[in-house]
Parts: structure tokens; sequence; C-alpha cells
């Protein structure tokens, strides 16, 4: 996976990320996990590269990277805890985005050695380069890392890089649009649809001083729920130069209404249901309202936060376009609103849970609310494929057929051609679909491949998968028990 945000040959980066990732070693007698270690990490290397690029102005001059490396011992633990509380408490900090960051932040270390350890391995890093090669790509190869190391558990619905950056040159997000993510998690989209209007625009330079502001203060939108790994985004946001503010909520609850309406969303929702079969409380939901399902009610949400002829690509799992009850129901409803133009099945492996099938849903919302759909174009993607995991990652290349059929409008009105039962690429027109019950999980390629969990040798990858199978079984059980009206516990 570091392959994906560290493209452009930055050996540098891959160096430090290697050597920031082996300090995690330095903390194992220390009772440290590895989300608790790149949390506690972000926390040093947000006030290292605030030192760096002169940008400490930010902090009180109280709490900055010098005064870390003026102590030692238990003076210095003291201190770096002490720093943590003022650096979120909004009367002892004005920035922010600094105090968001640090809001209710506090550190899992305990032994003064290993606060001392990290800080001088930190201060002696070569930061001349990594400057050169942009802090901010060094900061993504830390996240990446940890998202592929299964024992971090923070990579199970992880989207890769290639797949994020196929998603955003097919999108073609564009200068003044409002981009959203209503479920950020460590701003991934956000900061590949920056990246590149960026590019196209000279880093902005080629933008009115009113349009460049907007650029970097309001077209980035988003919602997290989880407090750490909101951290993190505005973390990985602040360091790419982005000053959207992205906010820590619910977007199934009032907080998704308030965030607004979208040019483009680029999304890869949580799948499962919500903590205790807890249901949404959108005043504007209607067809998911009464349902924990989670992948269901985030889809609602993005066909209304939509502008009209706005457009969407989203990550959703099979049974997103299969299930029946309300999924059929708001299968129908979206392709009534929407021109769902495109599906791509995607390859199993690429994601770390183990039995999740997921796809690619690309859609525009219509200027009208009724019959936008007029057909689906389908492109498989999964059957016959590689096995893709660890050991053989995802790439760029791999997504180039795909992109060739897609075409150049990121609506898909580019001309295309129906490659028939034995290609990849095929179409369903409306009345085919209706057919079917509006099931939209369509599969016409007889599958050879082994499954990936054939390859699988060692106890840890094999635990792992089973027990993704069994959490995705209860979470088939709970829709099922909804259906029915049946109570729901909470999934394990």
């Amino acid at each position: 996976m570091e392959e994906s945000s560290m493209k452009n040959g930055n050996g540098i980066t891959r160096e430090i990320v290697a050597k920031l990732w082996n300090l995690c070693n330095v903390l194992r007698d220390d009772g440290i996990t590895y989300t608790d270690y790149v949390t506690e990490l972000s926390f040093l290397l947000f006030l290292k590269m605030l030192a760096e690029t002169g940008h400490e102005e930010r902090l009180p001059k109280e709490h900055r990277w010098s005064g870390l490396l003026k102590r030692e011992g238990i003076d210095l633990l003291e201190y770096y805890r002490q720093l943590l509380l003022d650096l979120g408490n909004p009367k002892k900090t004005k920035d922010p985005v600094v105090l968001a960051i640090f809001t209710d932040a506090q550190t899992k270390l305990r032994k003064p050695t290993n606060v001392e350890a990290l800080t001088r391995a930190i201060d002696k890093l070569d930061w001349f380069s990594a400057r050169e090669e942009g802090l901010g790509n060094l900061y993504e190869g830390l996240l990446e890392k940890n998202a592929s190391e299964k024992k971090s558990g923070a990579g199970q619905y992880f989207t890769p890089r290639p797949l994020i950056d196929c998603m955003i040159r097919l999108m073609k997000p564009k200068p003044g649009e409002i981009i959203q993510d209503p479920a950020a998690g460590t701003g991934g989209f956000l900061v590949a649809a920056d990246r590149y209007i960026k590019d196209k625009t000279d880093e902005l330079y080629t933008l009115k001083e009113s349009e460049a502001f907007f650029q970097r203060r309001n077209a980035l939108v988003g919602i997290e729920l989880v407090p750490d790994t909101h951290r993190l985004c505005l973390m990985n946001l602040m360091l790419h130069g982005i000053e959207s503010m992205v906010e820590s909520g619910d977007t199934l609850a009032p907080d998704g209404e308030r965030i607004g309406k979208a040019d483009l969303i680029l999304t890869n929702p949580p799948f499962g249901t919500k903590k205790g079969g807890g249901r949404p409380t959108r005043s504007d939901f209607s067809i998911t309202a009464d349902i924990s399902n989670k992948q269901l009610a985030f889809v609602e949400h993005i066909v209304r936060a939509l502008k009209p002829g706005g457009r969407a690509a989203v990550v959703v799992p099979d049974n997103v376009l299969f299930e029946d009850g309300v999924g059929r129901r708001l299968r129908s409803w979206m392709m009534e609103l929407c021109d769902v133009h495109t599906i791509l099945r995607l390859p199993t492996g690429i994601f770390y849970a183990q039995g999740v099938k997921t796809n690619v849903v690309f859609l525009a919302r219509g200027k009208s609310d009724k019959a936008n759909t007029k057909g689906v174009w389908v492109y498989d993607m999964r059957a016959n494929m590689n096995v893709f995991g660890k050991t053989k990652p995802l790439t760029v290349a791999n997504f180039e057929p795909f992109e060739k059929v897609f075409g150049k409008d990121p609506i898909g009105k580019a001309k295309r051609k129906d490659e028939g039962e034995e290609g990849r690429f095929r179409f369903y027109s409306r009345e085919q679909i209706a057919a079917r019950n509006d099931n939209l999980d369509i599969a016409w390629l007889r599958d050879t491949s082994n499954d990936p969990e054939d390859e699988m040798t060692e106890p840890e990858e094999l635990l792992f998968a089973i027990t993704g199978h069994l959490k995705n079984a209860l979470e088939e059980i709970d829709a099922f028990g909804e259906e029915l009206g049946a109570p729901v516990e909470e999934s394990a």
C-alpha cells in the first residue's frame, strides 16, 4: 500500500516512514497498540512539522517543539502531558484547527524514556529532504502503513490510494466546486481531490485570489464520526495545505443535514449496522429512517446531498446492490432521482476485511426527480482477476482498462461499446433492471479464479478472515431481523 501515496519516487519519504514505524517496537512494553502509536506519533510529528515549516505561531509560545527537546526524564513526560491538555484548551489555544486536533488529547505513554526516545528520534530525521518531498506525503505514508498492518485493525475498510486516484480521475474535480466526503476517515478522498485541482491550476496560482481562498478554506467538506480518526484527518489536511474544517459528528444524525449540498461526493462509507441497532436521526430521511443498516442510510444521504447536476462516486458492498425490502426501495428511488450510469465490480482482496465484496457506484443527480436512469453500464473487474492483498497490492495500472472504457465524461455520457458476454463491460437497460426487481448485482462472466482466502497460510491471516466472516454474518442477520420487524441486537 505504501506505493500509493508515495508514487513519485519519494525514497526519502519511504525511508522516514519505515524509521518512524520501527519506533513502535520501542513502545511494545508500554502497552501501546498500533493505532495508539500512530495517534501518539501524530501529536509529536505535528509539533515538529510546524517547527520545520515556520508555522509555530499557531501554538502558544510555551508549547512548541523546542520545549520538548529542553527536557528529559519525568520532567519531559509531565511537560508533554500538560502540553496536550493546554493545546486542547480554548482558554489557552486560539487557533481553531490546532484546538480541534488536540481536543481531549491525552498520552498513553507512561515511561519517560519512551517519550524521550520518540522526540529524539523524530528530531534526528532528515527533515530537509522530507520538506522537499512534502510533509503531507510523509504523513499519508504513515497512515497507510498503519492501515496495512493487520494487527492495528485500521485497514479493515481502508480505501487503497490507487482506487481513490481512479475515482478522482474519472470524476474530475474542478475549482469552485463543493467536494464532500460524509465518511471522511483520515481524509484520503479530500486530499486526493485537492491534489488533482492543484495540479490543474499550478498550485492554485492560475486562480483569482478569491478563488484560491475558496479552494483552501471552503471547497472541501466532510464529517468523521470517530474522534481519533477525525484528529488524524485534520492533521492530514493541514499538512497538505488544506484549511477546510472537516466536522466531528455523525452524518446519519442532524450533523449530516447541516453539512449542506455538494457538487461532487467521493466516499467509502462504513459497512455494517449502527452501534446498538440505532437508527438514523435525520428529519429528511424517508427511505432508510427505520433501519440501522449504515451503508443503505449513507446512500440516501449521498442522493439527498447532491446538487441538481451534481455527481458522486461511492464504494458500497454487494448487499447494497441486491438487498430486498428497503434496499430495493432505495435503489428504485435512487434511479428515479439520479442517473446511476456506471457500476464497477471491484476485485476481492483489496480491503483487509476478508469476505467483503465491493463496488463503486457512479451517479449524477438529475435536474428533475423522474426517470433519470435510462440504463446502467457494468464493468466486471472481479471475475478471473489476480488475487490482490498485502503481497500483491492494487496499482494504478490495474484500473487503466476500466478508465479507458468509462471515457472522459465524468457523468458517464462518453461514447461506449457493449463488449458482449465474453467482455468485461456491458449495458443493461432500465427495463432489463426492472425485470430483475431492480437488483444491480449483475454478473455474467464465469469466475474460475481461486478465492483469495485459498492463498492464506498464516494463522493470523486465517483468524482475521474468520472474524471478518462472522461479523459480516451477524450484520446480515441483523438486517434480516429488521426486515421481519424483530428486535436488533448489537453486532459483535
